[in-house]
């Protein structure tokens, strides 16, 4: 029910324009179809575009990067003065910055707002009350009013209620089935009703155990046996485009084990970073050299599928059955793994959601084992459970990951190591993403124009060249982990001398349970020494 004369606008999950439309025809359009006064137009056109950063209305939506889309169809949602504005994940393809003014501005509209997102940080800084839907609940939804934590904090006690009201319900209906069975002698008022009230508890229990079996995608990547320590390096890379030089002098070295969080403004260059790794395309100066026969698997941001084959050949394309970890797997029980129903397999690829899709994606890499994931924007019409799946599938594989994500939460979760790009054509390496947000917010005090909000532009029109950007010196906690670092690789080494000296003790020699353990100890404490050197190896490059 909606109150008459009640202003709605949608900002729909995909960004979509007609073509050969402008910023400025589709703002127009936009506040023809709300029928906004004229007097009013032009004020609120300067404004709205103004705050986030559009500066050329004749700008083709073809020539937008797809953080500038989203910006724009967000846009074209605020200029209908909507009382209510809906939101379907309007953080899908918005670098940092752009999430960060689509909070500032949700925190302060005057509007009502429905946001559906799987941003967790998003949702903790926007929202005043949360509703998830899941037939877990007694309802089919659980709503709480406050932000995310408040949300995850009731949630957890009314699923803890529901756990104890199952066990007393189990408890209880053992009881009346026992009574049942020995049957009573006499059918009396009284029994009559304790045998209603036994079927009703049956019920009961059937219907809570109904509503809390979930099941969930089952996402696991292989890393190859590889030993190799040094799997990437980057020797004085830089790239551009055309007059506009993306990123410069970049040293970096991916070792195994390594998860990288590659983070920057749209259009920093963080995806044709990774299409440097894989070997797409070359550097403009520089050299990237890579293991013997490594091996890379890529995510890419855009999810091209083909959409008219089916469900049953985009995740099994040879056969009826894949080939994972050795294993031979019926295609039915691989869709089942990413909660696809096998009756859907002969559906065309085109029907499924975004999410859907992602999932699919997700399968084809899994099937791959790998030396390094690269990962652009895995995050993207993922629900959050599926999300906190991938997160501690990411934790627990092997190999090296690069990932790309403007997921703030995984972000923190995932990455060992945060490489961030500028915009102005300088990287700096942090150790999480908090210290590159801290750094970025001090670039843009310091006057840096080219920071997110800069004003989009065609993707063929050449930029005005940066200015050539400084050598890069130690940031302070870079320094600090140098000054230390040789001592902690004496100690390491002692540790390691140590214990294999103790490999010569009699006693240790012909204790069979102590001696796999001293050479367990030896094993770790020998990685630990290589990513040691492999680290003075890398700040000793960047200090020079």
């Amino acid at each position: 029910a909606i109150r008459k004369r009640t202003r709605l606008s949608c900002v729909t999950q995909i960004s979509e324009f007609a073509p050969g439309a402008t910023i400025r025809s589709v703002i127009e359009g936009a506040q023809e179809r709300a029928a906004v006064p004229e007097s009013e137009r032009a004020s609120r056109t300067a404004e709205t575009l103004g705050r986030a950063g559009f500066t050329d209305l004749e700008t083709p939506t073809a020539a937008l990067s797809g953080g500038w889309r989203k910006r724009l169809a967000i846009v074209e949602g605020l200029v209908q003065g909507p009382d209510i504005l809906l939101l379907d994940e309007p953080t899908n393809h918005l670098d940092i910055a752009g999430i960060n003014w689509l909070e500032t501005l949700l925190q302060d509209a005057e509007f009502a707002c429905v946001v559906v997102s799987h941003d967790r940080y998003f949702l903790e800084n926007v929202t005043t009350e949360v509703v998830e839907l899941s037939r877990a609940y007694e309802n089919g939804f659980l709503r709480v009013k406050g932000n995310y934590s408040t949300f995850l904090e009731a949630k957890e006690e009314y699923l803890h209620a529901q756990r104890k009201r199952q066990e007393s319900l189990e408890n209880r209906v053992h009881t009346e089935i026992e009574w049942l069975r020995r049957g009573p002698k006499a059918r009396t008022s009284k029994s009559k009703a304790r045998i209603d009230t036994a079927h009703e508890m049956i019920g009961e229990l059937a219907d809570l155990n109904a509503r809390t079996r979930t099941s969930t995608s089952r996402i696991d990547f292989s890393a190859t046996d590889r030993q190799t320590k040094r799997l990437i390096q980057l020797e004085d890379v830089s790239y551009a485009i055309g007059n506009r030089s993306l990123f410069e002098g970049i040293h970096f070295t991916v070792t195994s084990g390594m998860r990288v969080g590659l983070v920057g403004p749209n259009g920093s260059g963080k995806t044709t970073l990774l299409r440097l790794l894989r070997g797409d395309i070359q550097p403009t100066r520089g050299e990237i050299r890579k293991a013997d026969s490594l091996r890379i698997v890529y995510f890419d941001q855009n999810r091209e599928l083909d959409p008219d084959i089916s469900l049953r050949r985009a995740l099994a394309p040879d056969s009826d059955s894949v080939m994972y970890q050795d294993r031979v797997v019926h295609v039915a029980s691989w869709a089942a793994r990413f909660l696809f129903d096998p009756e859907h397999l002969n559906q065309p690829v085109g029907k499924l959601s975004g999410g859907e899709r992602a999932r699919v994606l997700i399968a084809q890499l899994m099937l791959h084992p790998a030396d390094v994931l690269l990962l652009d924007e895995p995050t993207n019409d993922l629900d959050i459970p599926t999300l906190e799946i991938l997160e501690e599938s990411l934790l627990e594989y092997r190999g090296a990951l690069v990932l790309v994500t403007h997921d703030r939460f995984m972000l923190d979760r995932v990455s060992t190591v945060v490489l961030g790009l500028d915009g102005l054509g300088g990287a700096e390496r942090f150790g999480d993403y908090s210290q590159w947000d801290v750094w970025q917010r001090k670039q843009q005090a310091r006057g840096a124009k080219s920071v997110p909000a800069a004003a989009p532009r065609p993707a063929s029109a050449p930029e005005p060249a940066p200015p050539a950007a400084a050598r890069k010196k130690l940031s302070y906690l870079e320094a600090r982990e140098f000054e230390t670092i040789e001592n902690k690789v004496a100690e390491t080494e002692q540790k390691l001398a140590d214990l294999r000296a103790a490999l010569e003790d009699p006693a240790v020699m012909s204790d069979a349970p102590r001696l796999q353990a001293t050479c367990a100890q030896i094993e770790e404490i020998q990685k630990n020494v290589d990513k040691l050197y492999a680290r003075w190896a890398e700040l000793e490059e960047k200090q020079r």
